[in-house]
């Protein structure tokens, strides 16, 4: 290639870089410009959902934390969330170890079964879930709640730490196992200090979306257990409340909040992995 042919091979280069930027920036401003717009919406002082508003309050934000048909929502959905989020992760790190280190009959049926909340249209699993936990008088229960936003969260959590299991060097495992550790101390000592960072960045998937949940919430929760998602589709349904504006500035707000404690905590987690989790460490260890 000639230098001249060179020259117009960058130049064309450039061109198509600058044209994917441009189109990716289109992309991102059609995505984020609902979650903004509705940010000063939420600080209107008319009462409606007009934009841009008039003039600005703190009127909504004010009406959201002072009545309970608000806050007895967020307190269920809070509570709900927390619960699935430990739950989830205490089964999914196990099962994602078990399915990524170990072969045994019938593995592919297990992925399939595991995988299937995310395959099948989440309005057909919660109808499922409305009939099955009718019969065990499980509807309208906190538990129910968790049982089902559990089911539908694991699979998410259980790919986020298997493949934070798959970046682990399996030399480290046979290591210690050749120096005489246990399975159980093999598990706890040596896998997982290293999947930190994934079990952290799996609570928190776990956490935003049972808190996010709306369809399975609708099918299995009743009066005394209505989450926050119920609650806003209701009142859209019966009447637009401007409430919902500084409701949904909020949960954008909590979503980058977890985002920015996740991005903090794995380089920590990191850290604290590569200080405790080396190959010498885990060898000097490992009880013999």
């Amino acid at each position: 290639m000639s230098m001249e042919e060179g020259i117009k091979h960058d130049r064309l280069a450039r061109r198509y870089r600058w044209l994917a930027t441009a189109l990716a920036v289109l992309v991102y401003a059609y995505l984020v410009m609902p979650s903004l717009i509705v940010i000063p919406i939420s600080f209107s002082a008319s009462g409606d959902m007009s934009f841009p508003p008039k003039a600005f309050s703190l009127a909504l934000y004010r009406e959201f934390f002072t009545t309970s048909t608000w806050m007895s929502p967020v307190l269920q959905s809070l509570k709900i969330a927390s619960i699935t989020c430990v739950v989830v992760v205490v089964a999914a790190v196990p099962a994602a170890y078990a399915l990524v280190r170990f072969e045994f009959p019938g593995k592919r049926l297990v992925i399939m079964l595991m995988m299937s909340p995310v395959l099948v249209p989440v309005i057909v699993l919660a109808l499922g879930m409305y009939l099955y936990f009718s019969r065990l008088s499980a509807t309208g229960t906190t538990l129910g709640l968790v049982l089902g936003h559990s089911v539908y969260v694991i699979p998410f959590v259980v790919v986020t730490i298997a493949a934070g299991i798959r970046q682990i060097d399996p030399a480290i495992e046979f290591a210690a196992t050749m120096m005489g550790a246990s399975r159980t101390t093999l598990f706890f000592r040596v896998v997982l200090p290293q999947i930190v960072p994934s079990i952290v960045a799996g609570a928190l998937f776990a956490f935003l979306i049972s808190f996010d949940e709306v369809v399975i919430s609708w099918f299995l929760s009743s009066a005394q257990t209505t989450t926050l998602p119920v609650r806003m589709y209701s009142s859209i349904q019966w009447g637009v409340s401007p409430v919902i504006a500084a409701v949904s500035t909020l949960l954008t707000a909590l979503s980058f909040i977890v985002c920015l404690v996740s991005v903090a905590l794995q380089p920590n987690a990191r850290q604290g992995s590569a200080t405790e989790a080396s190959p010498s460490t885990h060898l000097q260890t490992v009880p013999a």
